[in-house]
């Protein structure tokens, strides 16, 4: 048991090469046609490559595939719950037809593996998410992951690895399952309970956490999932902080920290059991299914996709099989007149309880407001207030977008003037049209050449916005799906407001200093906005501005007063 656990299937995979087979390998990878890995699948190929996904040794072909949606099985019949593929574009895949050999390598182009194509087909993606997410509600994150890949055609084969991918962070803390096997059996660890923290941990989190490996006499490993981040999530890099810190918590030598490259897929309980398989290969004996497994995703309703409790009946049925042993856990609450945390089920009738929720507690970050000690330790508290400022200390976008003449850039440099005269920040404008003279001068005025100007823009303002400072932008951005593009990638670092400058054409055309309206009516300048080629009207944007009647100075105070309203100036 522990570093002497049997991996699942028996036999722990080792798909890399030595290192002469490896140099012979990049040789022959020089011929071969090459396919750049997306995040989620460079953390796919690591695992596979270095035995976390034992016994799987490549990518599915269609037939594994099908078993796995059907029946939990892999062709040689073991228990598998999700299927692991890779999604290739269709122009890629078109002229393969299996029998070939492809490069697989990461965005820098260095060679992670090859892997030897035995089937290529096109999967139905609606009947994958109702198998394996029991739904096919667009709202739900698993099935839009599945349904808005750009990638249509999935590639199966056998994967020979020739490089582990590189990780710069952290990198005593990331073990291969042999590596961590080792570990156990260094420190005499023949019992060790799993526990994957969702996030930071807090002090509820901590107490469920001892409460599970006292409970089966274990040692514990925190072994948090860093594969990729959910927007809107914490960083990694602030969660393992906090990891490491909250160590200092537990008592000594009985609690190591792990990370773990695994890609989140969003499936309720069929992920509880990969997740089991996973540790079960990295040596541990027993799995925590408490509350994290339920995840935050919810319906329009407001009702959960997936609940803890079918997470683990699911896992009750196959825990035979696993091998891995389930520890279930309940939610605590804060017992005030003890001043300790409790299951709900041993809380003493009358007894006060107190309890701070996700949102309450995101509530307190972004307005700056105390939180309590009894929630979270001092240390966590400082590194995440250090990391995630409160909404007056973040980088931000101001985004406006309206018809050429509407007042976007007269409000917009109305607007940054105050902003340093206030001095809280450092302020940079990207004007459309000094955008174009100094970014974008060599796109034209087709749609494809507008939207990629328009995601420049939101390029440099999403880093600007990164680094704590504020961005306004001020071009036309006629098209709603870009605009929404642009919002996305600004609000994973930051914030972003959308100012609608909805001043009417007919205004727009009298206040047309430039005579460009002009032109576009006599055709001079064809595919002009608003003319003969439209403006999409933003259903979304935090505040809609009329310049009728407005000066520039009193327009900046309503974007200031909202901006305000919504906690992003003090």
């Amino acid at each position: 048991m522990g570093a002497f656990k049997e991996p699942h299937g028996g036999t722990l995979v080792d798909l890399c090469l030595g290192e002469s087979a490896a140099d012979a390998a990049r040789e022959q990878a020089r011929d071969l046609r090459s396919w750049e890995l997306t995040p989620h699948q460079l953390c796919d190929l690591e695992l596979l490559m270095n035995g976390a996904f034992s016994p799987l040794t490549g990518f599915l072909t269609r037939a594994g595939y099908e078993q796995v949606l059907e029946r939990m099985r892999l062709p040689t019949g073991e228990l598998w719950p999700l299927p692991v593929t890779l999604d290739v574009s269709e122009r890629f895949a078109e002229p393969l037809s299996g029998g070939e050999q492809l490069a697989l390598r990461d965005p820098q182009g260095v060679l992670i593996a090859i892997v030897q194509v035995e089937e290529v087909w096109r999967p139905d993606r609606d009947a994958e998410a109702a198998a394996l997410l029991g739904t096919t509600d667009p709202g739900h994150p698993g099935v839009s992951r599945l349904l808005e890949r750009t990638h249509p055609v999935y590639l199966g084969g056998r994967v020979t690895g020739v490089e582990p991918p590189v990780h710069h962070d952290f990198r005593l803390l990331r073990d291969s399952p042999t590596e961590l096997r080792g570990r156990f059996r260094k420190l005499g660890w023949r019992r060790v309970v799993a526990y994957r923290p969702g996030g930071p941990m807090h002090r509820a989190e901590q107490t469920v956490s001892v409460r599970a490996a006292r409970e089966v006499e274990a040692n514990l490993l925190l072994h948090p999932e860093v594969g990729l981040s959910a927007p809107g999530s914490l960083d990694h890099y602030t969660r393992v902080r906090c990891l490491e810190a909250i160590l200092d918590e537990y008592p000594e030598q009985t609690t190591a920290l792990s990370l773990l490259n695994l890609a989140p897929r969003h499936a309720g309980p069929r992920e509880t059991l990969l997740r089991a398989i996973v540790r079960k290969n990295f040596g541990c004996t027993h799995y925590v299914v408490g509350p994290g497994e339920s995840g935050s995703v919810r319906a329009s309703d407001a009702t959960p996709f997936h609940t803890v409790e079918e997470a683990q009946e699911l896992y009750r049925r196959h825990e035979a099989e696993l091998d891995i042993s389930m520890v279930p856990v309940e939610p605590v609450v804060y017992a005030e007149n003890r001043a300790q945390y409790m299951p709900v089920r041993e809380v003493p009738a009358g007894m006060k309880c107190i309890d701070l929720t996700a949102e309450e507690f995101e509530r307190r970050l972004r307005e700056d407001v105390e939180i309590p000690d009894w929630y979270s330790y001092p240390r966590i508290l400082a590194e995440i207030r250090r990391t995630h400022p409160p909404r007056h200390r973040q980088g931000l976008t101001i985004f406006f977008t309206g018809l050429s003449g509407a007042g976007k850039s007269t409000i917009a440099n109305a607007l940054m003037f105050k902003l340093l005269e206030a001095g809280d920040r450092p302020v940079t404008l990207l004007d459309g049209d000094i955008v174009r003279k100094h970014l974008s001068s060599e796109l034209g005025f087709s749609r494809e050449h507008r939207d990629l100007n328009i995601l420049r823009i939101g390029f440099v303002a999403s880093e600007i916005t990164k680094n704590g400072g504020i961005a306004i932008c001020a071009p036309i951005a006629p098209y709603a799906a870009t605009r929404r593009e642009v919002r996305a990638l600004v609000e994973r670092v930051g914030g972003f407001v959308q100012v609608y400058v909805a001043t009417p054409l007919a205004v727009c055309e009298a206040l047309d200093r430039k005579g460009l309206y002009a032109k576009a009516r006599a055709g001079l300048l064809p595919g002009f906005t608003g003319i003969d080629d439209p403006y999409e009207e933003p259903e979304d944007a935090e505040l809609t501005i009329d310049i009728q009647g407005l000066t520039p100075e009193l327009a900046a105070h309503r974007v200031l007063v909202k901006l305000e309203g919504l906690g992003f100036l003090r």
